[in-house]
């Protein structure tokens, strides 16, 4: 069988060779490498080594040298496919089938990829032309030299629908293969293809091995409906598989005396440029959150990335969607640790504003996973109860769950449970827990609870722009139709919509129904809005949007939609009121549960948590 290179690339890219030679060599770290006893010839001193970062092994004894594919058929006598299998079903990838045609795609997309070469040259030299004046006026803004466009490939692309386009046909290039390779949109009624790319700041795109696979643009047009254009999924470029800028963070690294440098993780290019100029090994995903796949190429290169993100509410977010992602991930060796920014300001800005050096300063100013995972479960309600705190502690449990390596599941379980000790210490050991849990201990004082440090204010204050979807949808249902919380006033009162997020604006939905003030769904985002709740309302929108509820159907009946939206908050109301009969008897304060009655409670609310997040809740729905 005939493996592409894209092919085995992906597979290598998906294993450390420390984690594969590990197995049958015992390793240990030494720099940026790893050292052992040669598996080759008999050695009392260690002289094999195997680096990570560029994926090889090297054996001073025997002069053997090679990859995690040519390990394994030196080692245990395997031939290259049978090699390539073994890794393949490691990594979760599937052999790619028999093809007598893969030879003829492969020398296809070499020509692909010269005539994307082609463009980035073209793209470069209008930058320098008069048309690029636009563009070098923002670069100049930027503070970005012109010394250093060629560095990164920058240029520019004209406003003009055929400029690309005519400039590689008169090389020879077919149009079909431009729209084929992204650069050119071929219109769904018919016609003659156009270029993607119009009046935009241009980014070469490069794959793991250096290879220009697309193009990212930015645009000069201020009105322009999308501020920056990547290129499609193309034979060339597979986005959740590409990070941008990573060649050039790998030959910094490379070139990097300290062998604590980790890899770092920005948001987007510009803020890659800055930190690269930095001399810091910086990449971005594709305007997207991480992938998996993302995650392994990071992981290859550095074993605790950095990941940054600005310091305001939806870093925050995009954090806490990173841990989500990363969380099943992690094993020794492999995790992350996070930089938020503070100020508003991102890389770019720092650079511009406060140098290298201050850019650098603080991106050593990082947290452990451990600590922002911690902070993401306490930040989810109020930890004023005993039912709350004990709902924390089952978050906190259900989250190092997730890790699939068991014995580092099992550390986490304890880090976490030692840092909601420290949350809520005993009078012996609070001010030394109170420290660890990031507060400020005032002798003779209550411990400070999330939320009184600045950290944790800006913390919650980011939980209050997270809205839970299905909680959006049932206070987006109530602005809409009103009439329908009439059934649900006091348990509204009482448990709001699910989210504590949306506590202030149930309070003042049911403060104006039970006034008496029939209110339009019109007349009621009026009054919402000059009360101070129109910026959550257009939050609650944008969440409910993502929900699925059959009751924001617009074509669904009036009666249909009251009863599915009762049904879906009488689902949460039950859900509420089994978190707290179960963490009563928990805690030991209702006698009256016994084993098989908290089982039963328990698989009920688990039950209804699954219908709600899937959306099956509405399936049985019985409409009047």
């Amino acid at each position: 069988m005939r493996f592409d290179d894209r092919f085995l690339e992906e597979l290598k890219a998906r294993l450390r060779p420390s984690d594969v030679i590990g197995r049958s060599v015992k390793l240990k770290r030494q720099g940026r490498e790893w050292v052992g006893l040669s598996p080759f010839s008999k050695e009392k001193s260690p002289s094999f080594f195997v680096n990570d970062d560029k994926g090889f092994f090297h054996d001073f004894s025997s002069g053997k040298h090679g990859d995690v594919i040519s390990f394994l058929q030196e080692t245990e006598r395997l031939s290259f496919p049978e090699a390539v299998e073994r890794l393949a079903a490691e990594a979760g990838m599937q052999l790619p089938a028999e093809d007598p045609q893969a030879a003829e795609r492969e020398a296809k997309k070499q020509g692909l990829t010269d005539w994307m070469d082609l463009a980035q040259k073209w793209f470069a030299a209008n930058l320098r032309r008069s048309t690029g004046k636009a563009a070098r006026e923002y670069l100049e803004k930027r503070g970005l030299p012109e010394d250093q466009w060629d560095r990164f490939g920058l240029g520019y692309a004209p406003n003009d629908r055929e400029g690309l386009k005519a400039a590689l046909v008169q090389r020879g290039a077919k149009p079909g293969d431009l729209v084929e390779m992204g650069m050119l949109i071929s219109p769904e009624g018919g016609g003659s293809p156009y270029d993607r790319f119009r009046d935009r700041l241009m980014f070469p795109i490069l794959d793991a091995r250096g290879r220009l696979v697309s193009f990212g643009g930015r645009a000069m047009n201020p009105d322009d409906r999308a501020k920056y254009l990547n290129g499609p999924e193309s034979p060339l470029f597979h986005k959740g598989a590409t990070l941008y800028g990573l060649p050039e963070a790998r030959r910094i690294l490379g070139a990097e005396s300290k062998s604590t440098q980790s890899i770092i993780v920005v948001e987007g290019y510009m803020d890659v440029i800055a930190c690269q100029r930095a001399g810091l090994p910086a990449v971005a995903p594709m305007g997207t959150a991480l992938t998996e796949e993302q995650m392994a190429l990071l992981w290859r290169v550095s074993s605790e990335p950095i990941l940054c993100f600005d310091g305001d509410g939806a870093g925050q977010r995009a954090a806490f969607r990173a841990i989500e992602r990363a969380l099943p991930l992690l094993k020794s060796g492999r995790s992350f640790r996070f930089a938020l920014l503070e100020g508003g300001q991102d890389p770019d800005d720092i650079l511009r504003d406060k140098g290298a050096p201050a850019l650098r300063q603080a991106l050593t100013e990082t947290r452990p996973f451990a600590e922002v995972l911690f902070r993401r479960e306490a930040e989810v309600e109020p930890l004023d109860t005993p039912e709350r705190k004990a709902g924390l502690k089952g978050r906190l449990r259900t989250a190092a769950s997730a890790i699939q390596d068991k014995d580092l599941a099992e550390q986490y379980r304890r880090d976490l449970f030692e840092r909601f000790d420290a949350l809520f210490p005993g009078r012996s050991q609070a001010p030394q827990r109170a420290q660890a849990a990031g507060g400020r201990w005032r002798p003779g004082g209550p411990p400070p609870k999330l939320g009184q440090t600045a950290e944790g204010a800006q913390a919650m204050q980011a939980l209050n722009r997270s809205i839970e979807p299905i909680a959006a949808a049932l206070a987006h249902g109530a602005i809409e139709d009103p009439e329908r919380m009439d059934d649900h006033l006091e348990a509204i009162a009482s448990h709001g919509f699910g989210d504590p997020a949306l506590d202030g604006l149930a309070q003042e939905l049911v403060r104006l129904r039970f006034a008496g003030q029939t209110l339009d769904s019109a007349a009621l985002r009026r009054h919402l809005a000059s009360s101070g709740h129109d910026a959550l309302v257009r939050e609650v929108e944008k969440a409910a949007a993502k929900s699925g509820a059959p009751f924001l159907a617009a074509n669904a009946p009036l009666a249909e939609a009251r009863v599915r939206w009762s049904q879906g908050f009488d689902a949460l109301t039950r859900v509420a009121g089994l978190d707290s009969a179960l963490a009563s008897a928990k805690s030991g304060a209702d006698h009256a549960f016994d084993a098989s009655a908290f089982s039963r409670l328990k698989a009920e609310r688990d039950a209804l948590r699954r219908a709600i997040r899937s959306g099956t809740i509405w399936d049985d729905a019985v409409v009047s």
